[in-house]
């Protein structure tokens, strides 16, 4: 399969570190992320008491020797992981400046990790989400699965207002089972609706993920000339003196920023943001790194 949004080169670089999630999974066939439930892997998790009916396979005699009483021992169950990538493909992710179109940018993002993870013998979904449309491709371990999703990706074109809210509620709703959710967007939507739907995930208990896409003439708004400014979502436009806003521009950026960092935060998201001319792969190595365990300290 080639698609110009994968580079093999750097997946194989990046295959050799997992992805883990930051909270426990609940999946259908066993896999090496930690699991709520309790079960016999290798990694100790905590003693009980033995109550009649337990298996006398899992008594600790070193504990009875020490206690004189009957302890069992419990170990983290393993489990797979079941992750869903929600793309906004409104029209404001058809932008480009001084990077990479925005939507070209989520749609690298995506199929790489989504690659990754189904490499490791994980479960990769997609959303993609506009006023109009949302559509849906089920999470899947099966490799030939990647095909469908990269071939969505492949024809996405952002129109219209963005769906993002309504659809974070409808996944939300959706899910039954605990998931890694990455969403991949500019966040051009109301910052408490969106809190909202990022609190009815946490709710969920799902592991959330929020890569802010900007392009760099977003965040610098360095222009010296007047400009017509055209919303890319609704259509209207504005013709503007950039000199006489840039200063309230400047101001209402932090706001935003600031607000939208703070709502990720309070919802335990993790969240970054990422300017379209960053380089792709020392951003998904810090990710992926970022997210290893800690190891205690001797």
């Amino acid at each position: 399969m080639s698609y110009d949004f994968l580079d093999s080169g750097m997946l194989a670089r990046l295959g050799a570190i997992p992805l883990e999630t930051r909270t426990p999974m609940i999946g259908n066939v066993a896999g090496k992320h930690r699991s709520p439930h309790r079960g016999s892997s290798v990694e100790f998790a905590e003693y009980r008491k033995y109550v009649p009916g337990d298996d006398t396979r899992r008594l600790d005699w070193k504990a009875f020797a020490r206690s004189d009483r009957f302890y069992i021992k419990e170990f983290e169950a393993d489990t797979n992981l079941r992750a869903y990538f929600v793309v906004d493909a409104s029209g404001s992710m058809k932008f480009q400046g001084q990077g990479e179109q925005k939507i070209a940018y989520a749609n690298r993002i995506a199929a790489s990790l989504a690659y990754l993870l189904v490499n490791q013998g994980d479960a990769a979904g997609l959303s993609v989400c506009t006023d109009k449309l949302h559509l849906e491709v089920p999470p899947s371990r099966r490799p030939a699965h990647l095909q469908h999703i990269f071939n969505t990706l492949g024809k996405l074109e952002p129109s219209g207002e963005t769906g993002l809210v309504p659809a974070l509620h409808t996944i939300a709703e959706k899910i039954s089972q605990r998931a890694f959710v990455v969403i991949l967007s500019d966040l051009f939507t109301d910052s408490q609706p969106f809190s909202d739907a990022l609190q009815h995930l946490r709710y969920r208990k799902h592991d959330i993920c929020v890569f802010h896409l900007m392009d760099p003439q977003e965040l610098g708004f360095e222009f010296d000339r007047p400009h017509r400014f055209v919303d890319m979502e609704d259509g209207t436009s504005l013709v503007v003196e950039p000199n006489m806003i840039a200063d309230e521009y400047h101001g209402a950026l932090r706001e935003f920023l600031t607000t939208t960092k703070a709502k990720c935060h309070d919802a335990a998201a993790d969240y970054q943001l990422v300017p379209t001319n960053t380089p792709l792969e020392p951003l998904l190595r810090d990710f992926l790194t970022a997210r290893l365990p800690k190891k205690g300290h001797s």
